[in-house]
């Protein structure tokens, strides 16, 4: 059966679902990339449709710009199949784009770079209205011995200690299915940002890569984080960033404040 194919841009919040990979239906949990899939065929009249994405997004992970590619046997309007599948979709998933694409097209081996922020806020009490899409750091820890702030500064200077090409075989968890651990981080900072409009002190890194492995950004937002806590210090990544250490650096941040903006090819 012949199938049309068809490059996708998608938006989601993912606090529904648990990450982007579809896990089969035995799993009974709900997934971006397996409720997408549960529209196709319906639009497609139960035939066999495949769905490829860019990024395997953690579960609680969101995506402005996620991209995948659609392959099904039924010839329709990019259009059309944009209006369709989001009339089916619920409202925490959207397609923004969609347009014809060649069958060899790969969304994840052909990437370029990925960009991904992570949002936190620093009050003392986390917001209610923020809960889900922006994680809580708060500047003090309760019931902490130290009156220390979080050093906002040590935490932009460490950001520098991650960009070029490292082993980041300290800052991911494992996967087998992966043959190096070596990735070049282009860019990474910190900023406060008021691009939310609320009475919160939210601030976003912005990391942007070839690649990133499991879990990877997030862990190192974490040991950004242990640097601002001064748990530990910037000679403490360099040494990680020179070693493979079986123990993880530091503690995993939370999946709510991480957000895939955009890929490129």
């Amino acid at each position: 059966m012949e199938h049309h194919h068809y490059r996708v841009a998608i938006s989601y919040n993912g606090c529904n679902y648990f990450g982007w990979q579809d896990l089969g239906d035995e799993q009974n949990k709900a997934t971006v990339q397996g409720t997408i899939t549960q529209a196709l065929r319906k639009i497609c009249k139960y035939a066999d449709c495949i769905v490829s994405g860019a990024s395997r997004t953690d579960a609680g992970v969101h995506a402005q710009g996620q991209v995948a590619k659609l392959s099904i046997p039924l010839k329709i309007g990019p259009g059309k199949l944009q209006l369709g599948l989001n009339s089916l979709l619920s409202e925490d998933i959207r397609i923004l784009q969609c347009a014809h694409c060649r069958a060899d097209f790969n969304p994840n081996r052909q990437s370029t770079s990925k960009k991904y922020r992570y949002y936190f806020s620093i009050d003392k009490t986390s917001s209610p209205i923020l809960n889900g899409i922006v994680a809580h750091v708060p500047s003090k820890l309760e019931g902490a011995r130290s009156n220390a702030q979080l050093d906002l500064e040590s935490m932009r200077q460490a950001c520098k200690l991650f960009v070029g090409e490292h082993d980041f075989y300290s800052f991911a968890s494992r996967d087998q299915n992966i043959g190096s651990t070596i990735r070049t981080i282009s860019h990474l900072d910190m900023k406060r940002t008021e691009a939310l409009g609320l009475d919160v002190e939210v601030y976003c890194f912005e990391i942007e890569g070839n690649g990133f492995l499991k879990h990877m950004v997030r862990y190192i937002v974490g040991a950004i984080v242990e640097v601002g806590r001064h748990v530990v210090d910037s000679e403490d990544i360099r040494q990680a960033l020179c070693n493979r250490n079986e123990k993880k650096f530091s503690p995993k941040a939370k999946a709510r404040g991480l957000h895939l903006i955009g890929i490129t090819y």
